[in-house]
């Protein structure tokens, strides 16, 4: 299949997703089309069947804001017709699902279907706004097939939007050969001295509560002795750093920005925080637990969906910092308990590998082509 994907290049689930996607989808041999504003973060390598098409954005005195969207329809409709795609798959709704749709409106009668996985703020946030709910149920209606990475995704989608359209849960996916524990880390020092390691990933929005991050590791360091790694970057970064001075853990707390490599680091890990606000699935989760690392977790969303309570980690409600720093503690000063939650945190994230997931998604793709194509020879 020639395959055209739209998602944001940025440090997000989203993207990551969508980037590994294409990846796999090319090595099992379609041709993948990356069309967005800038190269995705994580499509490092080279590929005879990946394309990228970067999404030129004019800037004219008239507009006060860049007109992403219609740019974005534009450079769908060039992509389509020179590469004959047969799939738009749009990841994150607004405005790729929207755009998507107008560049179909322009290809009639030989538009390629129009997949759209939803992957969560743009559900849960962003599509609630009422100056984007119209538009939000619009474009996911207008879709030839939609996608959401979790039950929770999906029945809030249609609990929201009230949108009657099947909705098919796929959930993210981790290639498991990638993401294992490398058994000679680079951090083994910490380990001989006796240091726990702590690691938190995300974009430092609100929702991630970064700070409940610091001050779980606050409690833990008091019994346990242990280094916190942050890995990414956002808004409440500064906020962050803030804190740590405050509760003077600054030499304790190592603010790594963004990573490429972030397998080595998880290596080294211990624990894997996610006190989230809100959480569809819980990629970063995931890919913690495919390299044997326990997870402690809010509640929340998708969340446990993916991570087994007293298994492969423990679950608490959102903001319980003194119940998430006692479950820390009890499993870092445990080394037999430990070990067992490490092991089943494994053989959890195998079950979301990506020889698994993958062609859950050729098999929903072909079902839609399948349906145009009756409704094209029904209409006939």
């Amino acid at each position: 299949m020639r395959i055209g994907i739209t998602c944001y290049p940025t440090y997000g689930g989203s993207g990551v997703v969508a980037t590994e996607l294409g990846k796999a989808l090319a090595k099992r041999g379609h041709i993948v089309h990356f069309i967005s504003y800038a190269i995705p973060s994580r499509l490092t390598g080279y590929y005879d069947n990946v394309i990228y098409h970067e999404v030129e954005i004019s800037t004219y005195p008239l507009f006060d804001f860049p007109l992403y969207t219609l740019a974005l329809a534009s450079k769908m409709v060039e992509v389509t017709r020179y590469e004959k795609l047969d799939i738009l798959h749009c990841h994150y709704a607004i405005p790729h699902a929207t755009s998507a749709y107008l560049a179909k409106k322009i290809l009639e009668p030989y538009a390629p279907v129009i997949i759209t996985t939803l992957h969560g703020t743009d559900i849960t946030l962003v599509g609630l706004e009422p100056s984007f709910l119209p538009l939000m149920k619009f474009t996911i209606e207008q879709s030839d097939g939609v996608t959401a990475v979790s039950r929770f995704l999906r029945e809030k989608t249609l609990t929201h939007y009230g949108i009657e359209k099947e909705i098919e849960v796929i959930p993210n996916f981790v290639d498991t050969n990638q993401f294992q524990r490398i058994k000679q880390h680079r951090c083994s020092a910490y380990s001989q001295q006796g240091v726990k390691i702590i690691v938190h990933t995300s974009n430092f929005r609100p929702v991630k509560r970064v700070p409940d991050v610091i001050r779980i590791f606050y409690e833990i360091q008091k019994k346990v002795p242990s280094i916190l790694l942050l890995i990414g970057d956002g808004p409440e970064r500064s906020l962050c750093e803030h804190l740590c001075r405050e509760l003077h853990i600054e030499d304790k707390v190592k603010f790594l920005g963004k990573q490429q490599e972030i397998v080595p680091i998880l290596s080294c890990a211990d624990l894997f925080l996610m006190p989230s606000q809100s959480e569809s699935f819980g990629l970063s989760a995931l890919e913690a637990m495919a390299c044997e690392v326990p997870v402690i977790s809010s509640s929340v969303g998708g969340l446990p969906e993916l991570q087994v309570h007293g298994q492969t980690g423990y679950i608490a409600e959102i903001g319980d910092i003194d119940r998430m720093a006692r479950y820390a503690i009890e499993l870092l000063t445990n080394p037999s308990k430990h070990k067992t939650f490490a092991s089943a945190a494994r053989q959890r994230a195998l079950h979301f590998d990506a020889e698994r997931i993958v062609p859950l998604y050729e098999q929903f793709y072909e079902k839609i082509l399948s349906q145009k194509t009756a409704s094209i020879y029904n209409g006939a």
